[in-house]
């Protein structure tokens, strides 16, 4: 299937020398969640603007639902929905007429019902009368992304959406963005709350220094790169590791009274039934073990560090 974006080459130096994207190549599927994940000034924002036509690129080609974002934006535009980082919203008009008029920008005609769906669905509905600039941070930002899905986009960009808002309000929206992708917009995100890219997205890339250095399924990436840890919890204290043990390059806890095994799915270490099975010839007995697998910050930050 022809991907929704098509991102090819794509370059951005800035007139200082700043050199903020490198040769980017990425493509988004049509109908996926896609978590663009990265530490401050990777050059995820500067991406997501430049798909949007908020900044110009520097050299490559994009192209939205096969429409060139330089010879045919218009049509590129009308297919995308954004909530920036920024709270950017017109403060002295009402909740409503807000939606309505980001629905006009982009030539669609009046329709109400779809305008108070949108409210009702981010719980504006008792604002919806309301003007902008007696709304709280949490607020506005719900009235952002209501903008966003005003004009019915096929794909909508979340920069950092949830940042500095309220728990209520992220559940609201991940419950809306669920809906949405269901409903087969294709949605790309960034945030800093990687828990919540690691329940939501389908895929993940990861971006640093203005460069592309991983995308993967996120299912795949996690047991690529996921590691596991086996914690035994001991009948008798230890006073050091056996030296029989010494392969499995076990922790000793501070008391003694623990074991911890780290392993991963591309290690050639030995596996854990050789371990309780050494354990074991080694007289060493256990009450309860425990096992736990890295989350996708773990993988995040190694990533980045190895980087």
């Amino acid at each position: 299937m022809q991907p929704i974006i098509s991102i090819s080459g794509v370059s951005k130096t800035y007139a200082s020398g700043f050199n903020a994207l490198k040769d980017i190549n990425l493509d988004i599927r049509r109908g996926e969640i896609f978590a663009l994940l990265g530490p401050n000034g990777a050059g995820k924002t500067t991406l997501i603007s430049i798909v949007c036509g908020i900044v110009n690129r520097s050299g490559g080609t994009i192209t939205v639902d096969g429409h060139d974002i330089g010879r045919d934006y218009r049509a590129a535009r009308a297919l995308i929905g954004l909530v920036p980082q920024e709270l950017t919203v017109e403060a002295f008009e009402t909740v409503r007429a807000t939606l309505s008029y980001s629905r006009g920008l982009f030539g669609k005609p009046a329709n109400p019902d779809l305008v108070d769906r949108i409210l009702k669905d981010l719980s504006l509905w008792d604002k919806r009368d309301a003007k902008v600039m007696t709304l709280s941070g949490g607020m506005k930002r719900r009235v952002m992304i209501g903008k966003a899905l005003a004009h019915e986009p096929k794909i909508l960009f979340l920069d950092e959406p949830t940042a500095g808002v309220d728990v209520e309000l992220r559940q609201d929206m991940w419950a809306m963005v669920r809906r949405l992708s269901e409903s087969g917009v294709t949605i790309i995100l960034t945030t800093h709350y990687i828990e919540e890219a690691e329940e939501m997205a389908d895929r993940v890339g990861v971006i640093n220094h203005g460069e592309i250095i991983l995308v993967e399924d996120k299912s795949e990436l996690m047991r690529k790169l996921g590691r596991k840890q086996l914690k035994l919890e001991l009948r008798q204290k230890l006073s050091a590791i056996p030296a029989a043990l010494a392969d499995y390059r076990l922790e000793l806890s501070g008391d003694g009274e623990a074991l911890t095994y780290t392993y991963d799915n591309q290690s050639d270490r030995p596996g854990v039934a050789s371990l309780l099975r050494d354990l074991e010839i080694a007289e060493i007995q256990f009450r309860d073990l425990d096992t736990q697998n890295s989350s996708l910050e773990e993988i995040f930050v190694n990533l980045v560090r190895q980087a």
